[in-house]
């Protein structure tokens, strides 16, 4: 019996990937990866140049991704009848003995397209997940302010959700981190300007990455809406310290 290793590979610089996720990708033989069609993946990209020669590798390319709404049936089919055949395609290859590494962005236990794979594969064969720093960390630290002080609560938001449920959130937490905007932006926007926080907002587009783009997001254009982005909104302190200090 082979196994499964998910190696989670942090917000994006490679530089950030742990040491143990570093060695078992580059001593991999069997590499799987999510991507949408005709692309490379940003999974992929990340470990360029890594992958030892020879290395089997095994693009799985997603069904959909925008082009039908995320509640939609057909959505949710489509995606479990993916999820299966991939889990079937995995556990075919560790019951033939073989250890193949799932590449996953951020941590695969944080929102990660893994989690559906895991459910289908822990009882069938050994399975491994290797924490990654999420990519929302990666982000604000690339603000250079921290996100939380003293008893700041932070809370952490699909931009997928409605936006009374948005405006709920925002306006009872101290500290927000806003994901998977893409399309949903404008959303967000009208809910942080009805909780009167959008000129604390930050966009940070391809945190850590190339191409790196931090915005205040009053001043991004309503109809500039990239995928690979998060919206911030940094705690201030409950609970002020004398002198700065924790």
């Amino acid at each position: 019996m082979g196994r499964i290793i998910c190696a989670g590979l942090g917000p994006g610089d490679p530089d950030l990937i742990s040491v143990r996720s570093d060695r078992v990708i580059r001593s991999a033989q069997h590499v799987a990866y999510f991507r949408k069609a005709g692309r490379q993946g940003q999974a992929r990209r990340i470990v360029d140049g890594m992958l030892a020669q020879g290395a089997s590798e095994y693009p799985m390319e997603y069904p959909v991704t925008t082009e039908i709404p995320f509640d939609s049936p057909d959505y949710n089919r489509l995606l479990s009848a993916f999820y299966d055949d991939w889990a079937d395609r995995l556990r075919g290859l560790a019951m033939a003995g073989h250890e193949v590494v799932v590449l996953c962005e951020g941590d695969p236990f944080f929102y990660g397209s893994f989690m559906h794979l895991y459910i289908r594969l822990r009882d069938v064969v050994p399975v491994e997940v290797i924490p990654g720093i999420p990519g929302m960390v990666g982000c604000w630290n690339a603000t250079g302010v921290p996100i939380t002080w003293g008893d700041d609560v932070l809370t952490v938001l699909m931009g997928t959700l409605p936006e009374e449920d948005l405006l709920r959130y925002m306006q009872t937490s101290d500290a927000l981190a806003i994901m998977k905007t893409g399309r949903n932006l404008p959303r967000v926007r009208r809910a942080l300007q009805a909780a009167g926080r959008l000129q604390d907002a930050w966009l940070i587009e391809r945190g850590t990455m190339p191409g790196q783009r931090m915005a205040r997001l009053a001043d991004v254009d309503a109809a500039d809406c990239p995928y690979f982005a998060i919206v911030l909104v940094h705690g201030h302190g409950r609970r002020p310290v004398a002198g700065g200090d924790e």
